[in-house]
C-alpha cells in the first residue's frame, strides 16, 4: 500500500525518483525496478519471490538427520569445528560447515 501512495504521489510529479525512493528506504535505481515491476505486474511484482523458492543448496532432510545422530551418538562432547572436519574425512560427508 504505501508503494503505491509513494508512486501515485510521484506519477502526479510532487516528488522526484529520488525523493520517492528515500520514502521508501531503497535507493533511486531500486525505486525504478519496482516502477517496472509495478506497471508489468501490479502488485503481485512487487513480491520477494526468493521467499517462496526452496533453495536449491538445502541438505535433504533424511541427511540432516542422519547428521544430527552420528554427532549426538559418537561425537557428543565435541566442538562443532572439530566434528565437521571428522565428518568430512572420516564419514565422507559432503556438506559445508553451514550446511
Amino acid at each position: 500500500m504505501r508503494f503505491e501512495e509513494v508512486y501515485s504521489i510521484w506519477q502526479a510529479k510532487r516528488l522526484t525518483q529520488e525523493q520517492a525512493a528515500q520514502i521508501l528506504g531503497v535507493c533511486a535505481r531500486t525505486f525504478r525496478r519496482y516502477i517496472d515491476r509495478y506497471e508489468d505486474e501490479g502488485l503481485t511484482g512487487l513480491l520477494n519471490k526468493r521467499l517462496q523458492e526452496v533453495s536449491h543448496r538445502r541438505a535433504p532432510v533424511d541427511e540432516v538427520l542422519a547428521l544430527e545422530s552420528l554427532y549426538k551418538d559418537r561425537y557428543d562432547s565435541w566442538n562443532v569445528a572439530h566434528f565437521h572436519e571428522r565428518y568430512r574425512s572420516y564419514h565422507a560427508g559432503k556438506r559445508s560447515y553451514t550446511c
